[in-house]
């Protein structure tokens, strides 16, 4: 292969790991009220996902729960408390709440942090993007697992 059709095929293979992430994306295995297969490939990390569910930019889970975290301030109250979240919902059930918990209450205010498909009012910016990735919701899951009364 000459050098301008390398640059075509890797240009093509940029424009392509999209598409296949979207198809990934698709493949949602919900059963029941869960989804029992992890959405990636590595465990979740409890300290990570501590630390997503507290991050104000990413998570921003604690602007509408309350949670175990009392380092940080002005925790919501909209949501259910985090706190036993472990011992009330399973593994795969909480992996489905955080993917998408409309699929079980359409009227959830909670967003959809991993589809990027079929969503409405999504700023520009977030248009065609999941809002965290397959392992930041197996690390959050890791997370909310260890919180048992």
């Amino acid at each position: 292969m000459n050098r301008k059709g390398a640059i075509v095929a890797g240009m093509m293979m940029m424009m392509m790991a999209p598409l296949a992430s979207l198809a990934q994306q698709a493949a949602l295995q919900v059963v029941g009220d869960a989804i029992p297969q992890a959405l990636a490939a590595a465990p979740g990390d409890p300290a990570r996902g501590r630390a997503i569910v507290a991050n104000r930019q990413l998570g921003l889970c604690l602007l509408c729960h309350t949670g175990p975290i009392p380092e940080e301030r002005f925790q919501g109250n909209l949501a259910p408390d985090l706190s036993g979240a472990g011992s009330r919902w399973s593994e795969g059930q909480l992996r489905l709440r955080i993917a998408d918990a409309q699929r079980l209450n359409p009227a959830s205010m909670m967003p959809a942090y991993y589809p990027s498909e079929g969503l409405v009012r999504v700023g520009t910016a977030w248009q065609g993007k999941p809002i965290m990735n397959p392992q930041q919701i197996e690390d959050v899951v890791a997370f909310l697992r260890t919180l048992r009364n």
